[in-house]
């Protein structure tokens, strides 16, 4: 191993509730249900999510941590839960106004968020969403 610090990464678990219609305005109403399926459905569907924040840094030798895992708690309730948990996606969060609701979308929102939030951004590693089981 090299003279630094070993570099680790640090996981948590965060779940919310909330339901959207998978739908791109760049599409016609047949390619949109073509595409997305029962998705598209006009009234919309929900799931409970589960995301997975990773950050990966050097363990700092004074705490024994990359992270307060009580700070990323904290961090996450502001970026995921008080955004998302029990919203339409569509229609209660911004970012889904000029980008469709995919999970793709909901992690590249979670990653710019969790970066707003997090005094050190440069840690964030991975942000993982998982939909509602065998959706």
């Amino acid at each position: 191993m090299g003279g630094g610090r070993p570099k680790v990464q640090v996981t948590r678990i965060e779940t919310f509730s909330a339901c959207h219609r998978l739908h791109s305005r760049d599409l016609s109403d047949e390619e949109n249900k073509e595409v997305f399926g029962k998705c598209n459905h006009p009234n919309g569907h929900g799931h409970n999510y589960k995301v997975e924040v990773s950050l990966k840094g050097a363990v700092d030798p004074r705490t024994g941590m990359v992270v307060n895992l009580v700070d990323l708690k904290q961090y996450m309730k502001i970026a995921i839960s008080d955004k998302l948990d029990h919203k339409n996606l569509d229609k209660d969060v911004a970012f889904f106004a000029t980008h469709v609701s995919t999970a793709e979308n909901v992690a590249v929102l979670i990653w710019d968020e969790m970066t707003r939030v997090l005094p050190k951004p440069e840690l964030l590693f991975e942000v993982k969403v998982h939909e509602t089981e065998k959706n």
